[in-house]
């Protein structure tokens, strides 16, 4: 190699293809303020994420530049022309924090012009304000661009899923507020049948007979079998054949609330046997009512617990409550997820096989969620609402695995290296802004410094989402 003083020479400086239209006090401007840096084979440059502090300016050796895509190291190019430059490539935009966006590899013994990138930044402006300008805005302007559609890209995700949400809230409120109309009814029903048999045609002890018998009746609901249509008929002719022969009016309708909570005729006769003759309707009515009561309130509570869950659900998933990064359990976020995304998922069969044994995994819980959110709906679209959606957890050594797995048509080959591309979308204009792989990709990879794997095949795709354990 030659000596660095022959390398920071105006004349020498002047043979890279970079500096050969700068003048003369240009190029003593970076003779003045450049270092000469030998870096052995295979050593590091500039590492991608780091700050980026330098523009580097090959002299001599060969080098190669990297990205990471997915988890691997990927070279996008090498080259041993003098001149060849990479680093702090957009130290021209001024006040911002800019990191290295690629790694540069000495691939022999190489030596590089390093010069500091806010000096090198501010020297680019005063030579050529024009054209910084316009590169500036350029840079400048794709990046906000693509932070402003990313925004839209979540507040679009978040309204569907108020949508859905609000439409599952409404259906167990909705069936809460009929229960407790239906039950209003019923009670009043019974008051007055009690008031009937109470009317002095029976003594204390068939009252407290009949009684017993009722709350027979009620446990009997918690535990009545679940019958199949056919199953329901036949139970519910017996039950209407045994009231029509002893003259009870609507025997039909009653008969349907009775086998509705576990009763047949065998049973209804200990209600015939207990009570004197002309008061066998009333105390059927009595018990009837009885059991829808119990019925009834049974909906309210299924209705306020399902309620309950989709706001803790909602909660779960939006980790407003929850500090930004801390140790979660991946199967609560995914279970979450898939709650909020429910009117999304109707046709589809879930399949969820979740590893009991998983550690908590320290992480950003609402970013991942936006993460299977991304990843879920598209494997609905790519169903096209029917088909098999199967989410796993499991463990391999110091990683947390998550796949989402679905089985649409799978992705083609002409579109599978763009999919984590910005702005790429194969869904029709209006369904997708081509954000949500790119952002899914940044929150795993770039935020939680794990990976996102993509299997595909006409059977299905299957998204593999790795996540370090520490």
């Amino acid at each position: 190699m030659n000596d660095i003083r022959d390398e920071l020479a105006p004349a020498t400086l002047r043979r890279l293809f970079l500096f050969e239209s700068l003048d003369d006090d240009q190029l003593a401007w970076i003779s003045e303020h450049a270092d000469v840096v030998d870096v052995p084979s295979g050593e590091d440059v500039c590492r991608e994420g780091d700050p980026a502090r330098c523009f580097w300016v090959l002299c001599d050796g060969e080098i190669s530049l990297i990205r990471t895509v997915r988890g691997d190291e990927v070279e996008v190019s090498r080259s041993d022309r003098p001149g060849t430059y990479g680093g702090a490539t957009e130290a021209y935009v001024e006040g911002e924090n800019l990191l290295y966006k690629h790694t540069l590899r000495a691939c022999t013994d190489s030596r590089f012009l390093a010069l500091p990138a806010e000096e090198w930044g501010a020297q680019l402006r005063t030579w050529f304000p024009l054209a910084m300008h316009l590169v500036e805005g350029l840079a400048v302007g794709m990046r906000r661009s693509s932070t402003a559609i990313g925004e839209r890209e979540r507040l679009l995700a978040l309204g569907s899923l108020s949508a859905g949400l609000t439409h599952e809230l409404n259906n167990p409120a909705a069936a809460a507020i009929r229960a407790t109309e239906s039950l209003r009814d019923r009670v009043a029903g019974m008051r007055h049948k009690l008031a009937m048999l109470a009317s002095g045609k029976l003594d204390g002890a068939v009252v407290s007979q009949l009684v017993e018998l009722q709350e027979e009746a009620v446990l009997g609901v918690a535990t009545a079998p679940e019958l199949s249509a056919m199953q329901a008929a036949d139970a519910e002719d017996e039950v209407g054949d045994w009231l029509s022969d002893r003259s009870v009016s609507g025997a039909w309708d009653l008969a349907a609330v009775l086998v509705a909570g576990g009763l047949d005729a065998e049973w209804l006769g200990k209600v015939e046997r207990t009570v004197p003759d002309g008061t066998l309707e009333a105390a059927v009515r009595w018990i009837a009512y009885a059991v829808e009561t119990e019925t009834l309130m049974g909906e309210i509570t299924d209705s306020t617990v399902r309620i309950g869950t989709l706001v803790n659900a909602a909660r779960q998933y939006s980790q407003l409550d929850r500090a930004p990064y801390q140790a979660s359990d991946l199967r609560v976020l995914l279970k979450s997820t898939v709650t909020m995304l429910s009117r999304k998922l109707e046709g589809i069969t879930l399949v969820k096989e979740f590893d009991p044994d998983l550690p908590q995994v320290p992480c950003y819980p609402a970013e991942l969620n936006q993460v299977w959110t991304n990843i879920i709906d598209n494997a609905c679209s790519a169903m096209g609402g029917e088909g098999t959606l199967t989410i796993r957890t499991r463990r391999e050594s110091d990683t947390a695995v998550v796949e989402i797995a679905d089985t649409g048509p799978g992705i083609p080959d002409d579109v599978r290296p763009r999919i984590f591309e910005p702005f790429f979308t194969t869904k029709d204009v209006g369904e997708g802004t081509g954000l949500g792989l790119d952002i899914s990709w940044r929150i795993v990879v770039s935020k939680h410094h794990g990976d996102i794997r993509v299997h595909t095949s006409s059977a299905g795709t299957t998204f593999e989402i790795r996540l370090p354990l520490g």
